[in-house]
């Protein structure tokens, strides 16, 4: 070989390495949250592009509707959302529209019902911004559901996407949880509209796009909602529910800007039938539909009882000066006294929470002198990239697992039976259980 070809080819490779590289460098959680800052910023500075600065987002909205949230940079005209389920009939909807400020255009939609769909088909369409079409994947009833549980991943956006990077892992490039049910404290500060691009919807698109065909089901979190019941409060994103127990189908009135809206309500995964409970808001309205829930007919015959709700009923790992002097200790305090006497009479079989920031895990092995005997477990999974809870306030003496770390958990529930298996960062195994 001449001179020249080996210094062509040794260039060729270096520019190779280089490519590979740098390819590298921004796939890495740390360079790809300082690229959404960075964004964020130039859009502040009307210096980027009119675009999607949100990309469709989906939420389940009872059982037969879905909830789709977007947002551009700029008005994007009169933007469609077209679904249909399997070969049927094209349907179109106007969304709601809520110019937030000058950069921020949000757009909601609810569409439905889907009825026995095998598959939904969605997109979003107008001469402006238009996406690609998504494909929402149903199981029926009795069919194995995966559902992926997280929580706590506010002021993490580097550890949330280093856990996503690791749930990518766990279902395969090509495959990807029927469910995402996200126990809360998805962004630090509701009002802040650079959390929640930073902390949630960036690392979704950056490292799984889960969103736009998992839906999810939200509860709310204490830094998730303005619980204010104001006009012009900071609810901007949190409104996936808005009138979900009305009972006029889509004939539900227009979002309001800045209204209150109400997270309670039941929600079909296959065979199990799960309980939605927003604790930072605590209402005769919400205890009297928890006890309408947990004497239905839908709650009593599903082969798993579930409940989710942000606070757990049992804590043992805060802040400790939080804890004993600022009355946080007192957060939960209507979860255990009014709730979970509840969650035992009608023979609940799981109480998934979040809010503390990191994993436990008990199958009730309660002191003998509690004088309490059931078979509710109780797991803590606010650990999806939020600062880790590391002290001690209480020693429950009932957890059976607990891990100080950040981690997920792949909920797979069939008519047989309920597996649990909770992962750390690594992939590696930290917990299981099988109901």
């Amino acid at each position: 070989m001449r001179l020249y070809q080996r210094r062509l080819l040794l260039l060729c490779t270096a520019a190779a390495g280089m490519v590979v590289v740098l390819y590298t460098l921004l796939q890495t959680a740390s360079v790809q949250t300082l690229r959404t800052t960075t964004s964020i910023w130039l859009t502040k500075q009307n210096m980027n592009l009119c675009r999607f600065s949100k990309l469709p987002m989906l939420f389940e909205h009872s059982n037969d509707y879905y909830y789709v949230v977007w947002e551009t940079t700029c008005t994007s005209g009169a933007p469609l959302l077209e679904w249909w389920a399997d070969d049927s009939t094209r349907f179109s909807i106007e969304p709601w529209y809520r110019q937030i400020d000058h950069t921020h255009h949000r757009y909601t939609a609810i569409f439905g019902p889907v009825s026995n769909a095998s598959q939904v088909h969605y997109r979003i369409n107008n001469y402006r911004f238009s996406t690609k079409q998504y494909t929402i994947t149903r199981r029926t009833k009795y069919e194995p559901h995966r559902v992926l549980v997280i929580a706590d991943n506010q002021d993490g956006p580097s550890e949330f996407r280093k856990i996503l990077t690791s749930i990518r892992r766990y279902y395969g490039a090509s495959s990807n949880p029927d469910t995402i049910l996200h126990v809360g404290d998805a962004v630090q500060t509701a009002s802040h509209l650079d959390d929640w691009q930073r902390q949630l919807f960036a690392p979704l698109e950056d490292r799984n796009s889960l969103q736009h065909t998992t839906p999810t089901i939200f509860v709310p979190g204490n830094h998730d909602h303005d619980k204010r019941r104001v006009p012009n409060n900071s609810n901007i994103y949190m409104d996936m529910y808005h009138g979900i127990n009305d009972t006029d189908g889509l004939g539900k009135i227009a979002v309001t800007n800045g209204s209150y809206h109400q997270f309670y309500h039941s929600v079909s995964i296959g065979c199990a039938q799960v309980i939605v409970l927003d604790a930072e808001c605590p209402s005769p309205e919400q205890s009297e539909f928890l006890l309408q829930e947990l004497q239905s007919e839908a709650f009593q015959s599903a082969r798993f009882r579930i409940i989710a709700v942000h606070i757990p009923p049992y804590m043992e790992f805060w802040d400790p000066y939080a804890w004993e002097h600022k009355g946080e200790k007192h957060w939960g305090e209507h979860v255990r006294l009014e709730y979970d006497p509840l969650f035992r009479k009608y023979n609940v079989d799981l109480v998934i929470s979040g809010h503390q920031h990191n994993y436990q895990r008990s199958t009730v092995h309660r002191a003998p002198a509690s004088g309490l005997s059931d078979t509710i477990t109780y797991a803590i999974v606010g650990g999806a990239g939020g600062t880790l809870d590391l002290e001690r306030v209480e020693d429950r003496n009932m957890y059976n697992a607990t891990y100080l770390g950040h981690h997920f958990v792949a909920l797979d529930i069939s008519k047989q039976s309920l597996r649990w298996t909770a992962l750390n960062v690594d992939g590696r195994i930290i917990d299981q259980f099988k109901l």
